[in-house]
């Protein structure tokens, strides 16, 4: 079904939203406006992505009108070490959004997974671009199905449900809770979005897990998150270790 644009820009008057047929990604193209000094909240949205980022340069499946794939540009009061708690918020606001469409919960995985029946079905991935920071957020809206390297790890809001579900509304929800989070984180600091994540996640308490560091793999027992936005890992030892990056996975 054709993205009714219109319908999205009379629901967020005043905000520029540049949308695409089929764009590689829209992450650089948020970063060139974000260059030449777009205003904060404007949104780079496509149909379709060619070559979609997931973290650590992964692709993201993004399928011709079934997913919302969007970049937007923030300009807040906030320096590079907020950027893991960003990442935060943006999950907050991604999950509250989908809430609010779908009439359905999601689980975090910390730091940038939004999880449904275990599955995931939305990634986020907050990038720098001078003063400005740039927002990528993939959420699988109405897919019917993934490729087979996929369909373990992935599902949508449409297999989740079995409905179909406005993109569009979806988009204006999300711009609107991605306003609201950050606007706390900015006005209020961390302790808020740390709280409200650790409550929306299964995995920041408790949880025995994996964490692939690329070079590395460790596991533990979740110990919260640390001030910065970091994940706690309790060794089996007792010895407890600060997780800057990594895929976290639950130990079967």
């Amino acid at each position: 079904m054709a993205f009714d644009l219109e319908w999205v820009r009379s629901r967020l008057p005043g905000r520029p939203i540049h949308w695409h047929t089929a764009i590689e990604s829209t992450m650089p193209e948020a970063s060139r406006l974000a260059a030449a000094g777009c205003q904060s909240g404007t949104i780079v949205g496509s149909e379709e992505q060619t070559a979609g980022q997931g973290r650590y340069g992964r692709a993201w499946h993004s399928e011709h009108g079934s997913g919302l794939y969007v970049s937007i540009v923030l300009r807040h009061k906030f320096v590079p070490a907020t950027l893991p708690l960003v990442t935060l918020a943006l999950g907050l606001a991604t999950s509250e959004a989908i809430l609010k469409v779908t009439d359905i919960s999601c689980d975090l995985r910390w730091p940038n997974d939004v999880l449904l029946q275990s599955r995931k079905c939305a990634g986020i991935l907050a990038q720098l671009e001078g003063s400005a920071i740039i927002a990528g957020i993939g959420i699988n809206v109405n897919h019917s199905a993934f490729p087979e390297e996929l369909s373990g790890i992935a599902t949508s809001l449409r297999l989740a449900t079995h409905r179909i579900h406005s993109r569009e509304q979806l988009l204006v929800e999300l711009a609107a809770g991605v306003d609201r989070f950050c606007a706390l984180l900015e006005k209020e600091g961390g302790e808020p979005i740390l709280a409200m994540f650790s409550q929306a996640s299964s995995f920041v308490h408790g949880r025995r897990v994996s964490v692939d560091q690329g070079h590395s793999m460790v596991q533990g027992t979740t110990a919260g998150l640390n001030s910065s936005g970091f994940l706690i890992l309790q060794g089996d030892d007792g010895t407890k270790k600060v997780i800057f990056t990594g895929g976290v996975r639950p130990c079967s």
